[in-house]
């Protein structure tokens, strides 16, 4: 019989390479990225800069943490981009237009992406819309609801308003330091608010029974309901959790811009999507996962950031996340395609 038969030692080999790749081909690409960067350009590996990058994807993550918890339900939420773009104009609103503290702007953002979260649930659950569906229908009404009370202007200090009046208020310095201020001198509040988030979603999706019903509901949910888990509650619980978590992405995004930018929102639902379905390749999972999601936002932001550094054109940015995208997918899927 020849060395390559099933269970010979050539065999047990390959099948141990191709697990080990499986789980940590990502986080060695992460850490061979450091390692390139850092070699071509010293100044990368400056505590300054590492912190810069985290600060940088702090955002971004959030939103994906939210992609990641419909995820796990099976669902998918196209609308965390509106969500977050939502908060940032509702909160620049009520601090500069109408003058209000810094409390009622965050509780209203926060009430508003509660609003979206339910509609989303609604949509999917009693009207039966398909996910993608429903939440790109909430995605389109939101950003047009936004535009609505400035005429589509951007929320700054000392704007005029539509009927010539100049806006009264200002943001607070206790709002602005959730996006700017440091902890110990070196680490920024918005990298400290996406840690703990990222370690709460990981705790609730891992280590309790909604989490792992979650998990069941996405993997199965016709099994899930005959074994009586109450599927529709719990894909509404998630989209509305999804939308807490844009909407606290956008807080901070305010809070770090110090004013409402309409356009600020755009780009956040394709990195966040992306660094959510990298997430399937970190350690394995080949599901949803918040560890994944965290680790693939690094990812993406590393090599943005070690990009840049190195002069590297703006215009090939989209290209590298794609293919890091593609290829870690791929590369992922394929291998435990083939060792099964």
């Amino acid at each position: 019989m020849s060395r390559t038969a099933v269970g010979s030692p050539a065999t047990s080999s390959v099948a141990r390479l191709l697990d080990f790749l499986i789980h940590y081909a990502l986080l060695l690409l992460l850490a061979l990225l450091v390692l390139v960067f850092a070699l071509l350009e010293p100044a990368f590996l400056r505590v300054g800069n590492l912190f810069l990058v985290l600060q940088s994807v702090s955002i971004v993550a959030l939103l994906a943490l939210g992609v990641t918890l419909s995820m796990a339900v099976g669902g998918l939420d196209l609308s965390i981009g509106a969500v977050a773009a939502l908060s940032l104009m509702s909160a620049s609103y009520v601090m500069v237009v109408l003058g209000w503290g810094p409390l009622a702007a965050v509780l209203i953002s926060l009430g508003l992406g509660t609003l979206v979260g339910l509609l989303n649930g609604w949509l999917i659950v009693r009207m039966r819309v398909p996910d993608i569906l429903a939440t790109l229908g909430s995605m389109f009404l939101v950003v047009g609801v936004q535009l609505i009370p400035t005429g589509g202007r951007s929320i700054a200090v000392g704007m005029t308003l539509p009927n010539g009046d100049e806006a009264p208020g200002a943001f607070a310095s206790g709002f602005l330091a959730l996006g700017r201020a440091q902890l110990w001198d070196r680490v920024p509040v918005p990298v400290v608010i996406m840690l703990g988030c990222a370690l709460l979603v990981w705790l609730f999706l891992e280590r309790t029974r909604p989490g792992r019903l979650f998990y069941a509901i996405g993997g199965n949910e016709q099994a899930a309901r005959l074994a009586g888990a109450p599927v529709e509650r719990y894909k509404l619980l998630a989209y509305v959790l999804s939308a807490l978590l844009a909407s606290l992405g956008g807080l901070l995004l305010a809070a770090r811009l110090g004013r409402g930018d309409v356009s600020s929102g755009n780009g956040l639902v394709l990195d966040a999507l992306g660094a959510a379905l990298i997430g399937f390749a970190v350690l394995g999972a080949q599901k949803p996962n918040a560890f994944g999601t965290l680790v693939g936002a690094v990812l993406v932001a590393t090599l943005l950031n070690g990009l840049t550094m190195l002069n590297a054109p703006y215009y090939a940015q989209d290209f590298v996340k794609g293919a890091v995208l593609v290829s870690a997918l791929m590369f992922t899927f394929g291998l435990a395609r083939r060792g099964r």
